[in-house]
């Protein structure tokens, strides 16, 4: 394959990749999402990430229909990362995109759940000697050798079965014949220093006599300097000079030296020339011996090596997945055909203390209390402002693409339904022609092309005016009904809709008051068939009761008649009476 036929491989980019990796090595760092070998050679790691994703799932990248959807697709699977064992774990992590095959989405869950019940049962020791062996594994680079190492590693911390179960066959004697080779011989037979002592030995021998014969003159004045005084004893005194620099015994240096020199610079350039080549060719020749004995216990393992090379990664990124479920309590979603239904959800971007919603459109199973109706293909979301239906919207998005990538959700049950587009579009506050031409394009032709479309739009309001954003919202709802869609659209103006279709419903977050610290306290799960109020008097309430000074509480208070003065006193006083 060629790497401009590759998405987002450009001349220029094909050009880099040439020049330093070669063309086979990187396609195969395209095919095997190898983000550090394309960043090594260059290329950005995002404009990596982006490339890998097109290379490796295409199909699933179109799913994500708007920027808003893309947004959330990055921060999950960013955050996922945080959580990988291993450089290359985090970047197939960063990768993964949405499985079109429902049966392919079941085989991650399953590898992904098996890992993280496994991360959650190891004891303590065991999970830092798990993070140990890993980090050994990343300092070198992932090399077959190190992968060996870091096999044997957890092999020896009695990891077995499950997640580990590729490791439970393997010839640990064999591997660790094999790791001593592993990486000491290169393609073209070079054997690494330090591997073979003999070897070592001959090439320091070898490099010393080089380094002599590079400089005869100066051999030869040394030589000199010792105050022979006849042939012979320039002769004697050669033999003695070189076998003292190089550690060659002296017989060997005898042997080599020169017999028809024409004088005594001929004689020690000769002699070096001879020398050095007798030398070189018993290095090559014990390289060559070391280099077949080692490719031979490589090779004698060599099954058990791949196995190992293969499991390594594999549980490196399984386990990064379990540990990043683990961490956030994620479970299994039921994968369906249609609907889309959490009980017990939560928001991943949130922490503290959190209130889990149920909420759900389409036709579902998903329980809860309350339980969402089944069957509604629209849900009109109305309430309070800081109400939390953005973050509803933006949880439902979480569930649908963890749920389309194979991995555990946020919730305590799901119902998860297939969706070939899925949109995703958040309150953008720029009130122009040009913002609602372009929310429109964006989010309409996914509903017109017949294709099971999820549609999740906050405040359609803010980009037009009331009465016209109503009439655009009534006509989403109709067209959602009509193409057999599902969709979930926040808005404010529910009073000011046309009757909905039947297949569709209005929901309701209610603000309850304020806390003690006069805080916004609101029931964040919705009220299923019940228009949500924004309560205004709760906010003036408290920009009362924060007044700076007499004149700034006169401007509030007249606002407060303005809402319903009455309301207002009884929100102070409710809030005031919670603080005693």
């Amino acid at each position: 394959m060629r790497l401009e036929d590759y998405w987002g491989v450009g001349p220029k980019t094909s050009e880099r990749l040439r020049e330093t990796l070669g063309v086979e090595q990187a396609v195969e760092a395209i095919e095997s999402a190898n983000i550090r070998a394309l960043a090594d050679a260059g290329i950005s790691r995002g404009r990596a990430v982006r490339i890998l994703r097109r290379a490796n799932g295409a199909a699933g990248i179109e799913t994500l229909g708007t920027r808003d959807a893309r947004d959330v697709y990055d921060d999950l699977l960013t955050l996922a990362s945080e959580h990988a064992l291993t450089e290359h774990a985090a970047d197939r992590i960063r990768v993964l995109t949405p499985l079109a095959d429902v049966a392919e989405r079941g085989a991650r869950l399953d590898r992904v759940l098996a890992a993280r019940d496994a991360w959650i049962d190891l004891a303590e020791d065991d999970r830092g000697a798990v993070r140990s062996a890993f980090d050994a594994y990343d300092d070198a680079g992932g090399s077959d050798r190190v992968a060996v190492e870091t096999a044997l590693a957890l092999r020896e911390a009695g990891l077995r079965g499950g997640t580990f179960g590729a490791l439970d066959d393997l010839d640990d004697e064999a591997l660790r014949t094999a790791v001593d080779a592993l990486g000491t011989v290169d393609e073209d037979g070079t054997v690494a220093p330090g591997t073979d002592r003999e070897l070592d030995r001959t090439r320091e021998r070898r490099d010393a006599v080089a380094e002599l014969e590079s400089s005869a003159l100066d051999v030869l004045e040394s030589v000199r300097e010792r105050g022979v005084r006849s042939f012979e004893e320039f002769r004697s005194a050669f033999v003695e000079y070189v076998a003292s620099e190089t550690d060659v015994r002296r017989g060997r240096v005898q042997a080599a030296v020169a017999e028809d020199a024409h004088d005594e610079a001929d004689f020690a350039s000769t002699s070096l020339r001879k020398l050095l080549s007798e030398l070189d060719a018993e290095v090559e020749e014990r390289e060559e011996a070391v280099a077949a004995e080692l490719r031979g216990d490589v090779e004698a393992a060599r099954e058990d090596v791949d196995v190992a090379v293969d499991a390594v990664s594999e549980i490196a990124f399984d386990l990064s997945l379990g540990r990043f479920a683990a961490a956030h309590d994620l479970t299994r979603p039921r994968l369906v055909d249609d609907g889309l239904a959490v009980a017990g959800a939560r928001n991943l971007t949130l922490s503290g203390d959190v209130q889990p919603v149920t909420y759900g459109v389409g036709t579902h199973d998903v329980g809860g209390d309350p339980e969402p109706p089944s069957g509604d293909r629209v849900a009109v979301l109305t309430g309070a402002n800081s109400g939390g239906k953005t973050t509803l919207l933006e949880t439902l998005a979480q569930v649908v693409l963890l749920a389309s990538m194979g991995l555990p959700v946020p919730a305590e049950r799901a119902d998860v339904g297939r969706f070939d587009t899925i949109v995703f579009h958040r309150r953008h506050a720029s009130f122009n022609a040009g913002v609602l031409e372009s929310t429109l394009k964006s989010i309409v032709p996914p509903l017109s092309t017949g294709e099971r479309t999820l549609m999740l739009v906050d405040e359609f309001e803010a980009i037009t005016e009331p009465g016209r954003a109503a009439d655009l919202l009534n006509g989403l709802v109709d067209l959602t009904v009509d193409r057999d869609a599902l969709g979930v659209y926040v808005t404010h103006l529910a009073e000011d809709l046309s009757p909905l279709p039947p297949e569709a419903r209005i929901d309701g977050i209610f603000a309850e008051g304020l806390t003690e610290d006069l805080e916004l306290r609101v029931d964040y799960q919705p009220r299923f068939g019940t228009v949500g109020k924004s309560t205004p008097e709760f906010i003036v309430s408290r920009l009362v009761a924060n007044a700076r000074d007499r004149a700034e509480r006169r401007g509030f208070e007249a606002l407060a008649f303005a809402v319903g003065e009455e309301a207002v006193q009884r929100t102070l006083s409710d809030a005031e009476w919670s603080g005693e």
